[in-house]
């Protein structure tokens, strides 16, 4: 099942995306509550196409927090090791754990915006969990009883600023660093999706993989991370990019796809 959260003339609305056997195309079918609310809810009988007039995709979720994992894939981290971007050349055995506040998430088509204070900003192609109910001091092997589904993100990173900023702040947190969508997916090879990344419409091969070759698994992660933050309905976990990042400039179209979820579409605009 897919999830999305869209606007129809400026009002932001709930919706099943199905796709129509007939014609192929994928239409929303619009609901009359929040999925994560406390209350059922259920189709109201209203169906838009997705790319009819007046409908817009959001970010399918704004969550109370994001957190994220960092050198998650030993390829990425001997990527950046060999960049000279860090000394670690070895995925760590502890996890690398970051934030980033709600306020950087975006959705499908929104512009990716460059601090005027960067010039050097980084792509990361990556599958986000979403958390579906309250998950605290959750144990590794009830984990997935706690996620919602699944969802494709670019963990947008300011390399240049990365390097003065230890705790990554600004360097993951900034405004549009956080793009989601375009729904979620409920129904997911979570253990072996494959991530894939392109730019201006040619694919970058060398920033994809596979969940498979996770370090930390996503049941580990929902375990830790619930140690010591409580997790609410909604909130997200980045789990870690697979391999090469690359430098986004203005005017670049960026596109993150997730083997059975779909593609994230933005562009990239000079703040």
């Amino acid at each position: 099942m897919r999830i999305a959260r869209f606007s129809l003339n400026d009002k932001v609305r709930y919706a099943f995306v199905q796709t129509d056997e007939n014609d192929g195309k994928d239409y929303l079918v619009a609901l009359d509550g929040f999925p994560l609310g406390a209350q059922e809810v259920k189709p109201t009988g209203e169906r838009y196409a997705v790319d009819s007039d007046g409908i817009r995709l959001l970010a399918p979720i704004i969550p109370s927090k994001v957190f994220g994992l960092a050198k998650n894939y030993q390829a990425h981290t001997e990527f950046m090791a060999n960049k000279g971007l860090s000394d670690i050349k070895v995925a760590p055995e502890e996890m690398v754990i970051f934030t980033k506040p709600s306020t950087s998430v975006i959705g499908p088509d929104d512009p990716i915006v460059i601090p005027s204070f960067s010039n050097d900003m980084n792509y990361e192609p990556e599958v986000a969990v979403i958390i579906g109910r309250i998950a605290k001091n959750v144990p590794v092997e009830k984990a997935m009883d706690y996620v919602l589904g699944y969802t494709c993100v670019n963990d947008v990173t300011l390399r240049d600023v990365q390097g003065f900023d230890p705790m990554w702040t600004r360097a993951k947190g900034f405004d549009t660093s956080c793009p989601l969508g375009p729904w979620i997916q409920t129904d997911l090879d979570w253990a072996n999706t494959h991530i894939g990344f392109s730019l201006n419409g040619e694919v970058v091969p060398e920033a994809a993989g596979t969940t498979a070759g996770l370090i930390h698994s996503i049941p580990a992660q929902i375990a830790a991370i619930s140690q010591f933050s409580t997790l609410l309905p909604g909130d997200v976990i980045l789990t870690g990019t697979p391999n090469a990042s690359g430098t986004l400039r203005p005017g670049d179209e960026a596109i993150v796809h997730v083997e059975g979820v779909g593609d994230l579409r933005n562009v990239v605009v000079r703040g």
